[in-house]
């Protein structure tokens, strides 16, 4: 793997002064041993006018497969032959980048005794990395590294071969950046950003890796467009670690709007000395709403359909009155948080006689769901696309037929409250659509019509005068008709 670093100066301020600030003198080619090979730092230029750094890092292959057991790409284990023979000597990734923080650790925290008003200085720097692999292209890696104030991004396709030209481009580019950027943040740039071009580790990322990544991230990453993207690779797509990172994040942004540490907004209220009574969450609220009606309805057997994560069901099982709850999701990984949630391994035998969690798709009719009080469709329409919904109206309303059918859905009209949600976007990026209070209705009315349902509709969360409330709630009751014939 192979980076460098070039700047250019002056007699009065030359760009040897690089070296300073690399804390590696341009005159000694220098080996440092990293926990996956060996990294080299020379330089093949060093004048007033031109100096240029590089790193060359020689990956052992045998060191990789012991320290990794075999895992990541490149450690099929189908195939011992894999786990040698592969990419890694020769493309830049998070090997790379961890040599940058074992031989460049004081650049990428800014210091330098030697010179400290440039280390604090923005300087014209030029980086090279002949490969990098790029899952997303060209167009990924101009998306990450022109918001961070590079005035050139390059990244030419690196062809799959150069004497076969017809089968394409691989997925690999040349890298070139040129800019006026302090060292420090280029340096911090590249360490968090090579991993996630590449969107894989060669270690096993733990809860300190989100340390690492807002401290390295400090100035850039709270305010940049992709930055979802960016925490998730980094993160090896860890939801729990990404959503921690998130989290912080939000209140770095927060922080600098309002010229304060995070410290102080994070702990904006003492709570020792707090009697002002805090808002309820709007999922709490839904819940609270979906329970006051199926009380009143006296159901007892009852669907929680596309349960997620199970907060409803475990809300509905610490209500005695509800003596049969089933939870039904297409998901598999959501099952299996939800009864984690539950505990169900840990349930008392007459507690668990009352739950069950189920796999099914709500736009497939399922004979298991037929027979209940009531069915619960709790934020679930709008993550699917429109044509696919007469399927989960039949399957519900047509088939399933439960005496009772209560469907929650944002309430699109109120989303220009929402402060934080950019004009014309979703509250979710799964959502599919999100309807106005009128749709909602129009819709509702019609399912009402076709399966012999009467509906009204109960606003769920504060209710603004202009926009209507958060969350709009169809509550669905068989005719008396349907009813006797059911």
């Amino acid at each position: 793997m192979f980076l460098t670093i070039s700047t250019t100066g002056t007699v009065e301020r030359p760009a040897t002064d690089l070296g300073y600030l690399l804390h590696k003198h341009p005159d000694k080619a220098q080996a440092f041993s990293t926990s996956h090979g060996t990294a080299h730092v020379f330089y093949p230029e060093a004048s007033a006018e031109r100096c240029t750094a590089a790193l060359l890092l020689e990956v052992d292959p045998v060191a990789l497969v012991r320290r990794g057991k075999g895992k990541g790409r490149g450690g099929a284990p189908d195939s011992a032959l894999a786990q040698y023979v592969n990419d890694r000597p020769y493309a830049a990734s998070s090997l790379l980048a961890v040599a940058l923080t074992t031989v460049f650790k004081s650049a990428l925290r800014g210091v330098c005794a030697a010179l400290p008003g440039r280390a604090e200085a923005a300087m014209p720097l030029r980086v090279e990395v002949p490969a990098v692999p790029a899952r997303g292209g060209a167009e990924l890696v101009r998306k990450l590294f022109e918001p961070l104030g590079w005035s050139s991004v390059t990244a030419e396709p690196v062809a799959l071969d150069e004497q076969f030209p017809e089968w394409g481009d691989s997925r690999y580019v040349q890298l070139v950046l040129e800019g006026e950027l302090r060292l420090a943040d280029a340096l911090r740039q590249l360490y968090v950003l090579l991993p996630v071009l590449d969107d894989a580790k060669h270690y096993w990322v733990a809860p300190d890796e989100v340390d690492k990544l807002l401290r390295a991230g400090d100035g850039w990453l709270a305010d940049h467009p992709e930055q979802k993207l960016i925490t998730s690779r980094y993160l090896s797509r860890r939801w729990g670690l990404t959503r921690r990172a998130m989290e912080r994040l939000e209140l770095v942004r927060l922080a600098e709007a309002d010229d304060l540490d995070v410290e102080d907004v994070d702990n904006a209220v003492d709570e020792t000395t707090d009697t002002e009574e805090r808002p309820v969450p709007l999922a709490e609220q839904r819940r609270a709403a979906v329970l006051e009606v199926l009380h009143t309805a006296g159901a007892s057997r009852v669907l929680d359909l596309g349960c997620g994560q199970g907060q409803l069901v475990q809300a509905l099982l610490k209500d005695t009155r509800f003596t049969e709850i089933v939870g039904v999701d297409v998901s598999v990984r959501a099952l299996t948080v939800a009864g984690r949630r539950l505990k169900l391994d840990r349930m008392g035998e007459r507690q668990a006689s009352r739950v069950k969690l189920m796999q099914g798709s709500l736009t497939y009719t399922d004979k298991r769901l037929t027979g209940y009080d009531a069915a619960v469709l709790s934020e679930v329409i709008e993550h699917l696309d429109l044509p696919r919904l007469p399927a989960l109206e039949y399957a519900v309303f047509g088939s399933a037929r439960p005496r009772t059918v209560l469907v929650t859905t944002p309430n699109v009209e109120y989303n220009v409250r929402w402060e934080s949600l950019p004009a014309g976007h979703v509250r979710h990026g799964d959502h599919r659509f999100e309807w106005t209070r009128q749709e909602f209705r129009t819709w509702a009315e019609g399912v009402a019509e076709r399966h012999g349902y009467g509906v009204r509709l109960v606003p769920v969360g504060p209710e603004d005068p202009e926009v209507g409330p958060p969350t709009q709630m169809a509550v669905f009751e068989m005719t008396e008709k349907e009813a006797k014939a059911a």
